[in-house]
């Protein structure tokens, strides 16, 4: 996860930084999304997760191009998510042991989500040492499905 990561998160650095047609710079909002799935993946298999940087609500309606076509504009679905708050880094495995957490209690709990893949939340910069908050979030799979 962290190589892949770091490529994605430069990619959308830049493009918030100029890298579009209107050479506009965006404010970075947090969380920094992850799409991860879930389940084994041998830890030298690379995986290019999807990542997301949120737009402010100024750009919202009228974001600036991107110039990578591999940087793409794409809304997000209003959604309710299950979530788990955990601290130190999001590493690999740290974020695999926190989701693996969360489902856990959501089946035991007997809640309604989508398996098979799940959110990873970062709320911190790179230069924040300590003191860091990251979060596991699974999509509830309807409004009334809370136990």
């Amino acid at each position: 996860m962290e190589f892949a990561s770091v490529k994605s998160f430069r990619r959308l650095f830049k493009y918030i930084t100029g890298a579009n047609e209107e050479g506009k710079k965006v404010e970075m909002t947090t969380p920094v999304l992850m799409e991860m799935e879930d389940g084994y993946r041998p830890f030298w298999q690379s995986v290019d997760y999807p990542m997301s940087f949120l737009l402010p609500a100024e750009h919202q309606d009228n974001p600036p191009k991107p110039t990578d076509d591999k940087v793409k504009i794409q809304k997000m679905p209003p959604m309710k998510v299950y979530v788990l708050s955990y601290g130190g880094w999001m590493t690999s495995l740290n974020e695999k042991r926190q989701a693996r957490a969360l489902s856990k209690a959501l089946d035991d709990a007997g809640a309604k989500y989508i398996k098979g893949k799940h959110y990873a939340a970062g709320y911190n910069s790179p230069m924040t040492l300590f003191d860091r908050h990251n979060e596991v979030w699974y999509v509830v799979l309807d409004a009334w499905s809370f136990p």
